[in-house]
């Protein structure tokens, strides 16, 4: 968790500032999941910080849903390309990604656990930056 803590803070992910009058900030959640090696070993856990989304008001938080998402048959296509290519495939984990666009809308989330701050309406911010 720290290390997610750590990544969020690099990459500037979020603003600390006042929660503006009239704006609800929405919770998180922290997802958990086991990294394995081919052996069965434990290689490292991992843990992800997650806004929940699902809490926001659809007009009021956000006016449009978007997710990027890979289907199964591009894979499919681009590994059979790739194979009759005789290209070489390599598969790595990244640690932190971030997708680059523009956010339209303020987003608003209360501080997790790891983020520390002594003024009590203080939340994290999307305002004025652009992931």
């Amino acid at each position: 968790m720290q290390e997610e803590i750590r990544a969020l803070e690099k990459n500037q992910t979020w603003i600390l500032q006042d929660l503006p009058h009239g704006k609800r900030p929405v919770s998180y959640k922290w997802a958990y999941r086991v990294k394995y090696n081919s052996d069965g070993s434990i290689q490292r856990f991992k843990a992800r910080l997650i806004i929940q989304g699902d809490h926001q008001l659809e007009g009021f938080d956000y006016n449009d849903r978007f997710a990027l998402v890979a289907k199964m048959t591009t894979v499919n296509c681009f590994l059979a390309i790739a194979v009759s290519k005789g290209w070489d495939l390599h598969q790595f984990d990244v640690n932190n990604a971030f997708l680059h666009g523009d956010l339209d809308e303020e987003v608003y989330m209360m501080l997790p656990p790891g983020f520390t701050c002594n003024n009590p309406r203080q939340v994290l911010s999307t305002a004025k930056i652009s992931l």
